[in-house]
């Protein structure tokens, strides 16, 4: 990537780019706070963890109607495993590709009523471009739902809460009273059998 920029925030001065001709391009290198875009996940570390970046290449190219934004970012997050809680790293990826258009036409400065409605998608009229809402709404899609440390992970006892990846736990199983009366049928056939 020729003339690439590194950035930190997510917000881009698209104003030189509007004006050139259709299909210049800007290439960012994106380097940005996961816990900054999405502060509301379990994705965030503690105080003590070290920062969690999603990185990647970013591409911003004039189009007719505006900017399109296109990227392939990732992370390594740690999360719990559904099953015994125990950190989990998973790589996150997120795939990014949105056409952002102006508010404000660059020629005659007048105001534009994008055909956008949605306004996270818009150029405001300082001809910013911000990218951290649709990069938020992408990772929040792109978190996994399941994880699981190993295919073959135990989970938790259901009595005393003991991580059974570590060993068995004393606790005896209740038995399901639902099956009761299938287990009266199997002892009255055991005691006929006698």
């Amino acid at each position: 990537m020729a003339n690439v920029t590194v950035t930190e925030k997510v917000i881009f001065n698209v104003a030189q780019l509007l004006k050139e001709p259709v299909g210049a391009t800007r290439n960012h290198l994106v380097d940005a706070d996961l816990q900054d875009l999405v502060p509301d996940t379990e994705l965030n570390q503690g105080p003590d963890e070290p920062r969690v970046s999603l990185t990647g290449p970013l591409r911003l190219m004039h189009v007719t109607d505006g900017v399109l934004v296109q990227g392939d970012l990732s992370a390594l997050v740690t999360m719990p495993c559904v099953r015994c809680l125990e950190p989990v790293r998973v790589p996150l990826n997120v795939a990014v590709e949105e056409t952002f258009e102006p508010t404000i036409d660059l020629i005659t400065g007048q105001s534009v009523r994008p055909e956008e409605e949605e306004r996270a998608l818009w150029i405001d009229e300082h001809h910013i471009l911000d990218l951290q809402e649709v990069l938020r709404q992408d990772v929040l899609v792109a978190i996994p739902v399941h994880v699981v440390c190993r295919p073959d992970c135990r989970g938790l006892c259901a009595t005393c809460g003991k991580n059974l990846n570590e060993g068995d736990c004393d606790c005896q199983s209740e038995p399901d009273p639902r099956w009761a009366a299938l287990q009266e049928l199997l002892e009255d056939t055991k005691d006929k059998e006698k």
